[in-house]
């Protein structure tokens, strides 16, 4: 490809034309900015002049969309410096109805802004309150969880959560369908080690009904698991006529998986397995099934031996 030599006067032709259009892109652009144009500021709401004698709840966010006028020069940075960052807002006719429209207030927010800013319209323009008589309930917190463990291991003793108990405010009709509040899911996998995670709770379906706090600390004791058998001699119960009643063992062998670390911990005592009169009296059954009735929540039962007791009743 052949190579255009120019001569110094055809540079020098070249070199004018490039800074004459850069001049020109640049005047243009400059002119361009100085002009109007109309962009969109997110903005934190602060409210002032509370009524005096009505409670009340907003059913919104407390971020809106402002429509602002401004010159070019702000919508290029608007993104790098929004303004306002904040808009007071007058809650003075809350004392006679349930809702604030800013159309009304336009001219006390404009007053806020820079002179060269000018909002024309806000996004919602009307604000909506909860009125109805409010109340509050402390109710404990419920932790759903789906954790995977490295074989043997598991949750050893009790999950701690801190705080155990959640504020729930709102309508007194909403807070009695309100038992408990559970959180977000916490999700881990291949666990062999204690741990201790943050874990949001469950936004409310109600925008009239609010929580504190809106996290809870989560520690999981997790330790390995080994079988351990104990022998626990079993309880009669429903012997409602007190008859005579021998079993054929009288004992049972309990075995379950425990955390090394509460091994020697556990013994019968903290077991208890029963037989019902009601399967022989009621069911005609002749065998009782034996029934765990009391047992470690940290511990997992495998097996019972014995299942079925042979008995014999004195009359």
């Amino acid at each position: 490809m052949p190579f255009i030599r120019l001569t110094k006067i055809e540079r020098r032709r070249m070199l004018s034309l490039t800074a004459c259009l850069f001049l020109a892109i640049a005047a243009w652009l400059f002119m361009a900015l100085k002009n109007k144009y109309v962009y969109t500021a997110k903005t934190v709401l602060i409210y002032k002049n509370f009524p005096q004698k009505r409670a009340f709840h907003p059913l919104q966010s407390d971020t809106v969309d402002l429509q602002v006028e401004g010159t070019g020069w702000q919508l290029l940075f608007a993104r790098l410096r929004i303004n306002p960052q904040s808009v007071s807002v007058s809650l003075n006719k809350l004392n006679s109805r349930d809702f604030i429209v800013f159309s009304d207030q336009l001219s006390n927010i404009n007053k806020q802004l820079e002179t060269s800013q000018k909002v024309i319209s806000i996004k919602p323009d009307t604000l909506y309150f909860d009125f109805t008589r409010r109340s509050v309930k402390k109710v404990p917190i419920k932790l759903i969880q789906k954790i995977g463990f490295i074989k043997q291991y598991g949750i050893s003793s009790e999950i701690n959560l801190t705080p155990k108990y959640v504020t729930v405010t709102g309508p007194i009709e909403e807070l009695a369908k309100v038992s408990y509040w559970t959180t977000d899911t916490l999700k881990l996998l291949r666990v062999q080690a204690n741990t201790t995670s943050r874990i949001n709770m469950q936004h409310s379906t109600h925008k009239n009904v609010s929580i504190f706090p809106s996290s809870v600390e989560v520690k999981i004791p997790i330790d390995e698991f080994t079988e351990k058998t104990l022998e626990v001699p079993l309880k009669i119960i429903n012997n409602r006529n007190y008859h005579g009643i021998r079993l054929y063992p009288k004992k049972v062998k309990v075995t379950f998986l425990i955390a090394l670390s509460n091994f020697d911990q556990v013994d019968e005592s903290f077991i208890t397995a029963a037989v019902d009169v009601d399967e022989w009296q009621n069911l005609h059954h002749n065998q009782f099934v034996v029934k765990i009735t009391e047992f470690p929540n940290y511990c997992k039962l495998i097996n019972i031996f014995p299942s079925k007791i042979d008995f014999i009743v004195e009359k």
